[in-house]
């Protein structure tokens, strides 16, 4: 099949919606998008609303010990600015063709090969999606408990994952209005419980974290790869978002919509979680905050900002990549898929990752998949802009039995250079594996013979 990307329309596509019903609710598919719902103020706020995650907490409880309180703050704008350009740049692709992820890497991974990025993406998100639904139902469990009486836990958090599962449901038009709503809450809640947390902790914090001599060496720059690596799952599969972004935004404006949409988000939870773990030794936002507003009324709204928050990043940022990963692998519907996945969410054991010595582990944990990451981010990054000069032969992408079926080699010992790189300096993998992986990738698909049929 050798169609041109101007005479194929999303109509002609498999699977493909028509455009008057391409964005009925649930009604997402992987065919090229023909409707798209997101202006640049929208995409703005989704982006805000869908980043407060409580991961980032946790590393800013982790570096506590290793830098001082500027250092902490330069490494999580440093982190965010990284961020903001490597999703503009990976997902140029599906903000130009409307492809998400899954078709997106066919071309440097193969039809059969996409399914181990898609692996490698989804395993984290769902990891994350049980951590952050445990803490939302924690936040929901307390304002039950002091309000009415009713402390039941697990009750909350199998009630919360239904919530959750049925507002994923909707797809991206719930999505867009949950985010866009949702922001001016968030941002709000926010501000008031780092306030707080400086009002109730500020002393012990002026003598211990701004006179700390802490590290501008490794330990810094290991500190900006693990707030970047919370969104180092984002990066690849950024196409799944900016498919739905209107077009007419310049690259350079969408980095900036990325990197400031972030930064507000990244910078408070970071600081929060580092302030309050260095004052009071615990890692579990929800004692955190209960320890440190005496206010109940605003420790209610404090609780409840918490559950909203992971309602808003676990839909955009932990359900959708699974979900397209089901549709793509087992051609399941979307409302199907973000079932399955929401059922898998229950299988990451969360109450075990939110204990206080957990901050470590989660480390760790980011280092490790982020040691995966950034290798299949480095070869879709080259496969995109070397070998295709940002021209894409979409016919191809959708047509299982033309040039990328099967496997591509040269991707799969690529991603096994990074890994390797990454694993040998495990404190920055993410920054480590980028030039390993990406130039391995760009010699052997110009030099290996098994690989032409891709450069087609």
């Amino acid at each position: 099949m050798s169609t041109s990307t101007s005479a194929l329309t999303s109509d002609e596509l498999p699977g493909a919606a028509s455009p008057a019903t391409a964005k009925a609710v649930g009604a997402e598919s992987l065919a090229p998008q023909s409707t798209r719902i997101m202006g640049r103020t929208s995409y703005f706020l989704a982006w805000f609303g869908g980043c407060v995650s409580i991961g980032t907490f946790a590393m800013g409880s982790s570096v506590v010990g290793t830098l001082n309180l500027l250092q902490a703050t330069l490494a999580i704008a440093i982190g965010c600015f990284v961020i903001g350009v490597a999703l503009a740049i990976n997902g140029a692709a599906g903000y130009k063709y409307g492809i998400p992820f899954m078709v997106q890497a066919r071309s440097a991974f193969g039809f059969t090969g996409t399914r181990i990025p898609g692996l490698v993406r989804a395993v984290p998100a769902i990891v994350w999606y049980g951590f952050q639904s445990w803490i939302g139902a924690g936040a929901l469990n307390m304002v039950s408990a002091t309000l009415f009486g009713f402390d039941n836990l697990i009750f909350y958090f199998i009630a919360f994952q239904c919530l959750q599962i049925g507002l994923s449901v909707l797809g991206f038009q719930g999505i867009k209005w949950l985010e866009n709503i949702g922001s001016a809450f968030i941002l709000c809640s926010l501000m008031y419980m780092f306030y707080a947390t400086v009002q109730r902790y500020g002393d012990e914090l002026s003598t211990s974290l701004l006179t700390m001599e802490g590290s501008w060496g490794m330990p810094f720059w290991s500190a900006t790869m693990l707030f970047l690596g919370i969104y180092s799952t984002m990066m690849l599969n950024v196409s799944d978002y900016s498919r739905e972004h209107k077009k007419g935004t310049a690259q350079s404006l969408l980095t900036t919509i990325y990197a400031m949409s972030i930064l507000p988000c990244t910078l408070f939870m970071g600081l929060i979680g580092y302030m309050v773990s260095q004052a009071t030794g615990t890692a579990d936002p929800i004692q955190v905050f209960a320890n440190a507003v005496d206010n109940t009324p605003l420790l209610m709204i404090t609780l409840l900002f918490i559950a909203f928050a992971q309602v808003t990043t676990n839909v955009l940022n932990n359900v959708v990549p699974p979900t397209y990963v089901l549709m793509d692998v087992f051609k399941l519907k979307f409302p199907v898929a973000t079932v399955i996945v929401g059922l898998l969410a229950f299988a990451t054991f969360p109450w075990k990752l939110v204990q206080p010595e957990s901050a470590a582990g989660l480390q760790l944990f980011v280092q490790t998949y982020s040691a995966f990451l950034g290798p299949i981010f480095a070869i879709l990054v080259v496969d995109y802009y070397v070998i295709r000069r940002r021209t894409l032969d979409i016919g191809k992408l959708y047509d299982e039995n033309g040039p990328y079926q099967g496997i591509n080699q040269a991707a799969l010992i690529a991603t096994a250079v990074g890994i390797i790189a990454a694993l040998s300096f495990s404190a920055v993998s993410w920054y480590a594996s980028l030039i390993p992986a990406g130039l391995t990738y760009y010699l052997l698909m110009k030099h290996w013979p098994a690989c032409q049929r891709f450069t087609q």
